[in-house]
């Protein structure tokens, strides 16, 4: 921001908030804002985690990500909306501060750097076992540290080779994909046997079971009840939010990349979907071992499941080097507000929050040992990640419903990227995430016979209480030091009518990034 541009924007107190933006350089260009927003909509999720999911479902899964992916959509206008609004390295917690005040803003980070913090621990581990797919002797500590090694130093370098990194890890999970679903078509249209199974779009309703399994080991809420994991299959394609701060030109490349969200899940996900289960019956998919894999392997095509495996693996890795960009500027957006360490502030002189990074990179090594000697309680922890997904996405759309109701009011300028069908896709959207939770805890009891083995049940159930309890101690004792750094000015930056505090208020009075008192 220039300093005329500056001067200007003191006159109105939202762009206060624009302090969270020193420092950071707009690196990003078309192309890794694409293929950011691709990559973010690609990852294990599909290429593993569609295996159980499958086996479980049949092919009625096919309903699942299409439901879920609509709702995904309407997430990521909404997001649109908010980005073109006001584009912010902060994203979420950014947009809470401004809509809903500092206690808002404090939770929505906490609980965005819990999900990101317990995923990439996931994905280390992950890494691991791929690994040993091919030297099985290799010890899995070693695995962990090269990765985030190599990840690590990609994030520290800069914002531009992050978004490098994405771009060609996008580019090799789209190629395998768009390999797989060129193969499968040519496999599915010309009928030809898998095995001893013939391939064909008539497998959809020959599928034992039928299209929408509801007997024998199957249930007829089966669809809707997975959708609560199909979620998690599309987590990430936020990252578009955290990233815009550090765009070229946000105005531009964000419509693009949200428009074109709904179409690539149309291809990549749906596409998919219905290919493996035109392929071979839905029960030869087993968890743990990527569907992908197995159509490859029954075709005798063994150098396909060999690529796969690498896939995976730049999926995992794609995922650690998300978390390691989403975490830094979300820390830093609550250091400067006082509810994060301080240290949290120290940007590189090429724009990277490294200390932020820093701090997610140790989480990572000290979570990834704890998984190795006590996997059944990084169980619990990866469960409530998957709460922390939820809770992000709904802070989006409630950012968004506030948004639009001050546009109405006349208190901001509308957004030139609007959210269709509002209110009621933001609502639908909100509405689809408590279903989310209550399919949750109806999964996760059902899951086990044993109460213990509960897992997604007792987080649910007892974790989200004592998640609550922990945030509001937390606020408890960062909030002295947020009054002070705000003058006690620690609501929302807009009411009903106008600024909270009065249209008279120094702007500087309402930036997180200054001390009371302290000027320009």
């Amino acid at each position: 921001m220039t300093q005329d541009e500056a001067t200007t924007h003191t006159q109105e107190p939202h762009h206060s908030l624009d302090a969270e933006q020193v420092g950071y350089k707009q690196t990003l260009q078309r192309r890794h804002v694409q293929m950011i927003a691709i990559g973010g909509a690609i990852g294990t999720g599909l290429f593993l985690g569609s295996a159980s999911r499958l086996h479980s479902t049949g092919p009625a899964l096919l309903f699942s990500y299409a439901f879920v992916g609509v709702i995904a959509f309407f997430l990521m206008r909404a997001l649109g909306e908010l980005v073109l609004h006001r584009p912010t390295s902060g994203a979420f917690v950014s947009y809470m501060r401004e809509f809903y005040g500092e206690k808002w803003a404090f939770v929505t980070g906490w609980m965005y750097w819990l999900n990101w913090a317990l995923t990439g621990v996931a994905e280390l581990s992950a890494v691991g076992l791929y690994i040993q797919y091919w030297w099985p002797l290799m010890p899995a500590w070693a695995t962990v540290l090269i990765a985030l090694a190599v990840v690590l130093a990609v994030n520290l370098m800069s914002a531009r080779a992050f978004g490098e990194f994405e771009f060609w890890a996008a580019i090799a999970k789209v190629g395998a994909i768009l390999v797989f679903l060129a193969v499968g078509l040519v496999v599915v249209i010309g009928g030809f046997n898998i095995g001893n199974h013939q391939a064909g779009f008539h497998n959809l309703w020959s599928n034992p079971g039928g299209f929408w399994p509801a007997s024998g080991d199957y249930a007829w809420y089966g669809p809707i009840l997975v959708m609560s994991g199909v979620v998690f299959a599309y987590a990430a394609i936020e990252m578009v939010g955290v990233a815009a701060g550090e765009m070229a030109n946000p105005t531009r490349e964000v419509p693009k990349a949200v428009n074109a969200v709904i179409f690539r899940i149309a291809i990549f996900y749906c596409g998919s979907i219905l290919l493996l289960v035109s392929m071979l019956p839905t029960t030869e998919f087993k968890s743990g071992t990527s569907p992908f894999v197995t159509v490859f392997d029954r075709m005798g095509l063994g150098w396909m499941s060999t690529l796969i495996q690498i896939v995976l693996i730049v999926a995992a890795m794609s995922s650690l080097n998300a978390g390691l960009y989403s975490t830094g500027r979300v820390l830093r957006s609550l250091g400067m507000s006082k509810q994060a360490p301080s240290f949290t502030l120290k940007m590189s002189a090429s724009g990277v929050p490294w200390a932020g990074i820093v701090m997610t990179s140790v989480v990572f090594v000290l979570g990834a040992g704890l998984n190795a000697l006590v996997p059944d309680a990084f169980e619990i922890a990866l469960e409530a990640a998957a709460i922390g997904v939820v809770f992000t996405w709904a802070t989006i759309f409630l950012c968004q419903l506030r948004l639009r109701a001050l546009v109405k009011r006349g208190v901001v300028p509308a957004s030139p990227f609007q959210m269709p069908g509002h209110p009621y896709t933001s609502i639908i959207g909100l509405a689809f995430l408590g279903l989310i939770i209550v399919g949750l805890a109806i999964s996760g009891w059902q899951s086990s016979p044993y109460f213990g083995h509960k897992v997604t049940f007792l987080v649910v159930v007892f974790g989200i209480p004592i998640l609550t309890g922990v945030l509001a101690l937390g606020w408890k004792l960062v909030k002295p030091a947020v009054m002070a750094n705000t003058n006690g000015q620690i609501k929302a930056v807009w009411s009903n009518d106008g600024p909270t505090y009065g249209p008279n208020v120094d702007p500087d009075d309402l930036d997180p990034a200054k001390p009371s008192g302290e000027g320009n």
